[in-house]
């Protein structure tokens, strides 16, 4: 039995009139607050494991570009990074976010003009790692590489849930998002 299927046993004026219920205040913490961290626990975990494999493929072209075929470090850079861009969007559509409002052309549209901006966020990162800290050859371009991407990722995380995989029904009458409780 919960506290809220136990009246209160009062005296009542009225004999045999029911009790008044008092139901617990609710707070911020709790189940609502619980639910809410393991969906966002579960949302990042599937976010990892398409980024993971988005990484391992931005590192593989990055490196045969770069050591393998002789390419500049920031062509290899950016090329790797789109390639991985595209590897991703099929990555979040059908798995991390697979729940979310079905494909439309503007939701391509934002996910390519938002992941072209982290292109440009993770190639300036790598180029004053590359060039203006030193990180050059096999090692360093890998690390500098590896901080790049680490740095955008946390900008695409954002964006991605926020505004290019949104929950089906969080947008208004003018087809814009709105901010709900669940979703964030």
């Amino acid at each position: 039995m919960t506290m809220l299927d136990q009246a209160p046993t009062t005296t009542s004026a009225t004999p045999g009139a029911p009790a008044p219920v008092v139901e617990p205040a609710r707070t911020g913490g709790g189940r609502l607050t619980f639910a809410r961290l393991r969906r966002l626990t579960l949302e990042l975990v599937k976010f990892g494991v398409v980024g993971g494999s988005g990484v391992l493929v931005n590192f593989v072209v990055f490196n045969l570009l770069l050591h393998g075929l002789g390419w500049g470090p920031m062509t290899a850079t950016v090329l790797a990074s789109c390639i991985a861009m595209g590897t991703n969007y099929l990555g979040f559509r059908f798995f991390t976010y697979r729940d979310r409002s079905a494909r439309t052309k503007r939701q391509m549209a934002l996910f390519f003009v938002f992941s072209g901006i982290g292109v440009v966020m993770e190639s300036a990162l790598f180029y004053g790692g590359y060039h203006l800290a030193g990180m050059s050859g096999p090692l360093g371009s890998n690390i500098a590489k590896a901080l790049s991407i680490v740095l955008a990722s946390a900008f695409r995380f954002l964006v991605y849930r926020t505004w290019v995989f949104q929950h089906r029904g969080n947008k208004d009458q003018r087809g814009h998002a709105k901010r709900d409780a669940r979703s964030h």
